[in-house]
């Protein structure tokens, strides 16, 4: 059973600058939950105890939000919001929160080493902390069910316009499977294998570990979790893709994605979608 995640929370968010000059990203609300919550929820649901989160010095808000807060907690106590108070007791008791900070190159791979002595002998969960993916079950879960019954390990992939697909890892696809024949960060969109693109969640073994500790930099200089996956493929590893089943897989690294998750989370919230669709109306 996987019972551990590593996420990474270690980058600075400056595509959503000046917001994140103090606040982290993942801090960054969706209606009334920051990002960073949402998806340790989908951890938590999937069965993952231990949360190793990769931070670095400017991430003290998002530990705090995670840690009991006894002055907040005696204030709402005393005012009988007994609704509130429950709600934030919850969410330090979510998990098992453990912080380590980043050190290594830039790249999506450096969280995964940082943590990788906390992982030892098991496979575990990889997930990016501003990724959302918003389903009827766990994404999570959904991919935990499928490694328990083949043991092997995957990434979350999901079609994006082809216009795009130079933002991300692209994913090739054996004929007939969901199995890796290739994969490829950030490919010209000329080059470009599919418009399958990965996204932050993967459940990785320790031979991925491995072979990411022998992996040079990559594009930009940065040490990328595609280039170890890839060699992996190479050396006749077979790591296979997964879909979202009933959901989507949302960013939110930059303004207008935000934007987009959160008009989808609030959507979905019967205390106060009425009043805003009649407010969008406004500007459609």
């Amino acid at each position: 059973m996987i019972k551990k995640a590593i996420v990474a929370v270690a980058g600075s968010g400056t595509r959503l600058l000046p917001a994140t000059k103090s606040m982290p990203k993942e801090m960054l609300p969706i209606v009334d939950k920051p990002i960073i919550q949402l998806v340790v929820k989908e951890l938590v649901e999937a069965g993952i105890e231990d949360i190793i989160l990769v931070t670095k010095w400017d991430k003290k808000p998002l530990e705090d939000h995670f840690d009991q807060s006894w002055a907040l907690e005696e204030e709402l106590k005393r005012s009988g919001k007994e609704k509130r108070l429950q709600q934030i007791k919850n969410i330090s008791e979510m998990a098992n929160f453990i912080y380590v900070r980043q050190k290594g190159p830039y790249g999506t791979g450096t969280p995964v080493l940082s943590a990788a002595s906390l992982t030892k002998n098991e496979p575990f969960v990889f997930v990016w902390g501003d990724d959302i993916v918003k389903s009827k079950e766990s994404f999570t879960k959904q991919m935990i069910n499928d490694f328990e019954q083949y043991g092997l390990p995957m990434i979350g992939v999901q079609e994006v316009p082809q216009e795009t697909v130079d933002r991300y890892g692209i994913v090739k696809l054996k004929e007939n499977s969901m199995e890796i024949q290739d994969i490829v960060e950030k490919p010209a969109l000329k080059d470009a294998p599919s418009n399958l693109a990965d996204f932050g969640r993967m459940i990785l073994n320790q031979d991925i570990v491995e072979i990411l500790k022998n992996t040079s930099l990559g594009k930009d200089n940065e040490l990328w979790m595609v280039d170890a996956i890839k060699k992996y493929v190479q050396n006749k590893g077979k790591f296979m893709a997964k879909k979202v089943e009933n959901g989507e897989w949302m960013t939110t690294g930059d303004p207008l994605n935000y934007l987009k998750a959160t008009l989808a989370y609030a959507m979905e919230r019967k205390d106060i979608n009425g009043e805003l669709k009649k407010y969008l109306t406004k500007y459609l």
